[in-house]
């Protein structure tokens, strides 16, 4: 019996050695995986190498490899940061020339999914949140005279009460998707009648 019992526990401690020695740790699954939104921060990963993932980045500098510059101004260490950005540029910046690649998401659809809830399904107000942040129409005057970049540089940074969207709209063509279908939304509407105008 004494013998049964040694030969179990000896099994046992060459198993644990074997389990230890042998089986793959969790840890290694990490080194198996592409990517992982929260490997951005890890010193094991080379965070510039690709343009398409979200970060923030010195002002003014742009990716080695190409990509977009950063033309946002405001303190990133505040407790709670304000950013805005600089309307020069804004009002500068262009469309890329180049056309977008396969697999972009169009601007109705990236309208609706992060848009429509603040500014209403055709850009007027009315939507579900209008009420409760006073989320201006998109076809006022003011808005249909945005150039452009000033109008992409608003869903990039923010502005005002509006959050940045340019964390979630990662890639720029999309973004000019989003550009063009609010331009399209202003442009099948007619503009709002001028206070006190004659019938």
């Amino acid at each position: 019996m004494r013998k049964a019992l040694l030969a179990v526990v000896l099994l046992g401690a060459g198993g644990c050695n074997w389990w230890y020695n042998e089986v793959p740790s969790p840890d290694q699954l990490m080194h198996v995986v592409p990517w992982f939104d929260h490997m951005i921060q890890s010193k094991a990963v080379h965070p510039y190498q690709r343009t398409d993932i979200p970060r923030n980045v010195p002002a003014g500098a742009v990716p080695v490899g190409g990509g977009e510059r950063d033309w946002r101004v405001g303190d990133p260490t505040a407790a709670f940061p304000q950013y805005g950005f600089d309307t020069t540029v804004a009002n500068r910046t262009t469309r890329p020339t180049t056309p977008p690649p396969p697999g972009a998401r169009s601007g109705e659809e990236l309208y609706i999914t992060y848009c429509a809830m603040c500014h209403g399904d055709k850009g007027a107000q009315g939507g579900t949140v209008t009420n409760y942040i006073a989320a201006p129409s998109l076809l006022t005057p003011i808005a249909r005279n945005w150039s452009d970049g000033y109008l992409y540089s608003i869903i990039r940074y923010g502005r005002g009460i509006m959050p940045q969207y340019g964390d979630k709209i990662v890639r720029r063509d999309e973004r000019w998707a989003v550009v063009d279908y609010v331009r399209s939304l202003q442009a099948a509407s007619p503009l709002p009648a001028a206070a006190g105008g004659t019938k």
